[in-house]
């Protein structure tokens, strides 16, 4: 099989010797081995799972599932937060938003989703579920949050990933600012109130 050229065959040869029988020693080293790939604990574990926790046998399955496997597509557009460039006060929710793009040429399966990978977190940061859009549809995305307690600029790192837990497409970043005073959640209260304020005319 070919693994192309992200992996040293040599050590590939390695694994094999490594010895080790300790399955979370063996979920590690397979996702820094694909650290491209960004596997996450679950899928490591099956593929593991699937060769009897073969290290180099579960490499080469990973290469034969995902090589036929084409990663969907996704563009960061820009930033739609309601706010944006304001401050937020220490302990308080509020909305980062962005309009993103399906880039690719094939609709997005089910499944995907927006997942915290990196820096930090603030409030659960759970993921959030993204529906299957055609190509080129531009939609918005939202995650709620809550601001840490201590003033100071904060970021973190959030990726779209397939139900397998694949990355893809562009990050997107979370970058604030923390002090007293901030009016973001603010803004954002107004306008909320302000758009439902219109909807009840609206209806009427």
């Amino acid at each position: 099989m070919d693994v192309d050229n992200e992996f040293d065959q040599n050590l590939l040869q390695q694994f094999s010797c490594l010895g080790t029988t300790d399955k979370d020693d063996l979920v590690k080293q397979l996702q820094r081995l694909l650290a491209g790939s960004h596997l996450n604990e679950a899928t490591a574990a099956f593929f593991l799972d699937m060769n009897n926790w073969n290290l180099q046998a579960a490499i080469c399955s990973y290469f034969d599932f995902e090589s036929p496997f084409k990663l969907p597509s996704m563009g960061l557009i820009c930033d739609s937060t309601i706010g944006e460039g304001e401050s937020v006060p220490p302990n308080t929710k509020f909305r980062k938003s962005w309009q993103v793009q399906n880039t690719g040429t094939e609709a997005w399966p089910e499944g995907v989703y927006l997942q915290h990978t990196g820096g930090v977190k603030m409030g659960d940061s759970s993921p959030v579920a993204v529906p299957c859009v055609a190509p080129k549809t531009i939609l918005e995305l939202s995650v709620e949050l809550v601001s840490p307690a201590e003033p100071g600029v904060y970021q973190s790192k959030w990726r779209m990933a397939t139900s397998t837990g694949s990355y893809f497409g562009d990050v997107i970043w979370v970058i604030i600012t923390v002090c007293e005073g901030g009016t973001l959640a603010v803004t954002q209260q107004l306008h909320q109130l302000s758009t439902s304020q219109a909807n009840d005319v609206q209806m009427c």
